[in-house]
């Protein structure tokens, strides 16, 4: 029941009981008013009668009867001291009884004065009596009869119930009036500012306490929207794809990074039967059960589903049957794993089942770029292939030549070729492994020789004149220029990055070719530059070249010796001392790499 319709019915209550109460009261006091009226003039009457009795004796009790009014108001009667009857102004002396044990009568004979009250059966009368001793020893007493109280106020009831519908009618009025009154300042009050306007003293606790609980739910908010930004600032930048959908696979939320991996514009996604409006709201995601999830905020920023139309499947993002088999699974409560390729990438989904408060059950989609990784898997085995192959080769001719030697079978004037065979298949072996130990050591940055100031120019110089004969043999000019540009560095791991270059450079070159080593400083940086005008690297190539083991042409490379790891050198070597490898080729135009440090 409204509060309004409640204090109106209590004020008519109140009103009738206050009506009703002071009617009664009223009638009582006026019942009680009339018989201390009546009790007076009875006693006053006896003291008249008194005062004539004794003076005039029975002659003026004869006299009043003569008048004809002895009985017109009031009982007269007159008692001998023995309680006979002597006159009766209402009835014949001789035919009443003795009144020697009426109370009044008995009370005047002993004290000289007496009165008593009696009431009718019916109730509705009452007579008062009241009696005097005279001085021969007889009594005289006067006897009023009035209407009792109870018959005062039953005949009262007729006027009362018209007064009582007259005052009712006007308490209905009154009261709704009142109640207008009284309400009004409550519908006004503000419940941004309860303290605003006019407030009762009374709702004073109840205007603290809306302001206690308004700052409380105002604290409240400030958290949830510090922890929102703050799940904001750390998932803004995530790179998973993530999506959040109910028990029956509808979309609930989802990142930009989930679109992106699965190949959905976010404009494309704002214009269809699913928009991209801003993360959470403020009943955070006003979901009974989002532990008001809700309203999550994740990826570069966490998106709410709130289109106009109905919600988004999230089959309809993806419909390869890995993922709706990823969805149905964790919607039906286990953990699903799978892979997906999307064009040139691939992704692991992942879906883990989620509980909401009223018991039905989500889901949560996550989606990691392991093209990467994948790619480093490959990687890793072709390395392994390759490394089982390069040490394969050599050993397997060492075994050969040795096996031949050992049955006797080579002639004396062949033992000289054969060792040498033997011996240069041992260094191409140990100068694969080594390589090998070197990356292996530079990928764990577990190279022993530490860093010191260096030039750079000397140690160039000095693997250009280490590699003239080479190139002098393969018809190639092998020139140094620049001047001393100083390092940061460790001479073991910038010479074998010298080197590799400058042999590679010399390998692959084309006859009567140049080959030129420079060292500068550039803009503040020193700069290393071997440049070749050799036969070029292929553009679909040069992405791989500094893979271990990657050749270009793999039989040139066998035919002109090398293990395919020395640009994986030289790049793992620019890691180590945080420098950066440029490359610039054009087949058959030539080669340029630099290292800028």
């Amino acid at each position: 029941m409204k509060i309004k319709r409640k204090i109106y019915w209590n004020l008519c209550l109140v009103a009738l009981l206050a009506m009703a109460l002071s009617a009664l009261i009223t009638a009582l006091l006026l019942c009680q008013d009339l018989q201390t009226q009546m009790r007076q003039s009875v006693m006053t009457e006896v003291r008249y009668l008194e005062s004539a009795m004794d003076v005039s004796g029975e002659e003026y009790l004869a006299h009043l009867k003569s008048r004809g009014d002895g009985n017109s108001v009031n009982r007269i009667t007159w008692v001998s001291p023995d309680g006979e009857v002597l006159y009766d102004s209402f009835a014949d002396s001789e035919s009443l009884e003795n009144h020697k044990d009426r109370p009044e009568i008995a009370a005047a004979l002993k004290n000289g004065r007496g009165e008593s009250v009696r009431t009718s059966r019916t109730l509705a009368e009452q007579t008062y009596y009241y009696a005097a001793r005279l001085d021969d020893g007889s009594v005289i007493r006067v006897a009023s009869t009035t209407k009792s109280a109870l018959a005062t106020v039953v005949h009262t009831i007729p006027v009362m119930i018209a007064m009582g519908i007259l005052i009712v009618l006007g308490v209905l009025i009154l009261a709704e009036f009142q109640t207008k009154r009284i309400v009004a300042p409550i519908n006004e009050m503000e419940p941004d500012d309860p303290k605003a306007g006019e407030v009762y003293d009374e709702l004073a606790p109840l205007v603290r306490r809306l302001e206690k609980q308004k700052e409380t739910i105002r604290q409240q908010m400030e958290i949830l929207r510090e922890k929102q930004e703050e799940f904001t600032a750390i998932t803004e930048n995530m790179r998973e794809g993530f999506i959040v959908v109910d028990s029956k696979g509808d979309v609930m939320s989802y990142n930009k990074s989930a679109l992106k991996l699965l190949g959905i514009p976010v404009e494309q996604a704002a214009g269809h039967d699913y928009s991209v409006g801003a993360a959470g709201n403020a009943g955070a995601g006003q979901r009974a059960g989002s532990t008001d999830a809700q309203a999550c905020a994740a990826g570069t920023k966490m998106e709410t589903v709130t289109g106009h139309q109905a919600n988004v499947n999230i089959i309809s993002l993806n419909r390869s049957g890995n993922f709706r088999q990823v969805v149905d699974g964790a919607l039906k409560g286990t953990h699903c794993e799978q892979m997906l390729d999307v064009g040139n990438r691939h992704y692991q989904i992942m879906a883990n089942p989620v509980a909401e408060s009223n018991g039905r059950s989500g889901a949560v989609v996550v989606i990691l770029d392991v093209t990467e990784q994948q790619s480093r898997e490959e990687l890793r085995r072709e390395f392994t292939a390759n490394v089982s192959h390069e040490l394969k080769t050599p050993l397997t001719s060492i075994s050969g030549y040795a096996e031949i030697m050992m049955n006797g079978l080579v002639q004396p004037s062949d033992m000289g070729r054969f060792s040498g065979k033997i011996y240069q298949e041992a260094q191409r072996l140990i100068t694969l492994v080594g390589d090998i130990i070197r990356l292996s050591q530079l990928d764990e940055e577990k190279v022993q020789l530490e860093k010191r100031p260096v030039d750079l120019h000397m140690i160039a110089s000095d693997v250009v004149r280490r590699l003239q004969d080479v190139a002098r043999k393969n018809q190639i000019t092998l020139m140094m220029t620049g001047k001393p540009t100083v390092v940061n560095g460790n001479p073991q791991i910038l010479d074998e990055m010298i080197y590799n270059l400058c042999d590679n450079a010399i390998k692959y070159n084309k006859p009567f070719g140049e080959v030129e080593v420079n060292v500068a400083t550039i803009k503040d940086h020193p700069v290393l530059t071997v440049e070749d005008d050799g036969i070029g690297i292929p553009v679909d190539d040069q992405e791989r070249i500094f893979e271990r083991f990657y050749r270009v042409d793999k039989s040139h490379s066998r035919q002109i010796g090398g293990t395919g790891l020395g640009l994986s050198i030289v790049k793992h070597g620019a890691i180590y001392h945080k420098a950066k490898v440029e490359l610039k080729s054009a087949l058959g135009e030539g080669t340029t790499v630099r290292i800028v440090f």
